[in-house]
């Protein structure tokens, strides 16, 4: 965690001052998250960010242990009347150090992939640290859908980070799995084994229609 944290804290940093000029109109705009426009995944940092470990196993508790309803409980919970408000709550609780009980690697995937949620949606871009959107891509290929993981989407597919560094990948190779292959960028194949949209042509290669489907 003392390497994660630097790199969580510099993406909500980010997308605070990415978010600051948002006109009112565009904060209902539908996200990357099904379900959910922006307003509502920027509540939704901004519970993750405040919630403890002992506080999540009690709200999950009291939400029957569905994680669904946990979710939209703490996006209620925290979403306020007016956004610029729920953006300065996100301010507030952008340093802090605390978590659910769950791998580190998870805040990275939770600030790449919410990052860009709320970022594509509203036309925001931003050039994300190559090494922790790797190591992000990595924790979900090892977790199950039922966790929020992408194994089963990539299931049976070479992934190849393109812009990845060959020392920094798996086995010192580029590429990820065995199988038809999916060739692009890191945060394209992050996004799209956490079952979000990409653009047309950021995958290819004859996986590609494989894991987008």
């Amino acid at each position: 965690m003392t390497e994660i944290w630097p790199v969580v804290h510099a993406e909500r940093r980010a997308l605070a001052r990415d978010l600051a000029n948002v006109p009112a109109s565009r904060w209902a705009t539908p996200s990357l998250c099904p379900g959910w426009d922006v307003h509502d995944v920027l509540a939704h940092l901004v519970d993750d960010a405040s919630t403890t470990r002992l506080g999540f196993l009690r709200r999950l508790a009291a939400a029957g242990f569905d994680f669904d309803r946990c979710n939209a409980r703490g996006i209620a919970r925290e979403r306020r009347a007016d956004p610029r408000d729920t953006l300065a709550a996100f301010r507030a609780v952008s340093g802090r150090t605390t978590s659910a009980p769950a791998p580190p690697a998870t805040r990275l995937v939770e600030a790449f992939v919410h990052g860009e949620d709320i970022r594509r949606p509203l036309a925001l871009t931003r050039r994300y640290p190559a090494g922790p959107v790797l190591e992000a891509l990595r924790h979900q290929l090892r977790t199950g859908g039922r966790l929020g993981g992408g194994r089963d989407r990539a299931a049976g597919l070479r992934l190849v980070p393109a812009d990845a560094d060959p020392g920094a990948v798996l086995g010192g190779e580029i590429g990820i799995g065995t199988g038809p292959e999916v060739r692009g960028s890191a945060l394209a194949l992050l996004l799209a084994v956490s079952g979000r949209p990409v653009d047309p042509g950021e995958l290819t290669g004859p996986g590609a229609g494989e894991l987008t489907r």
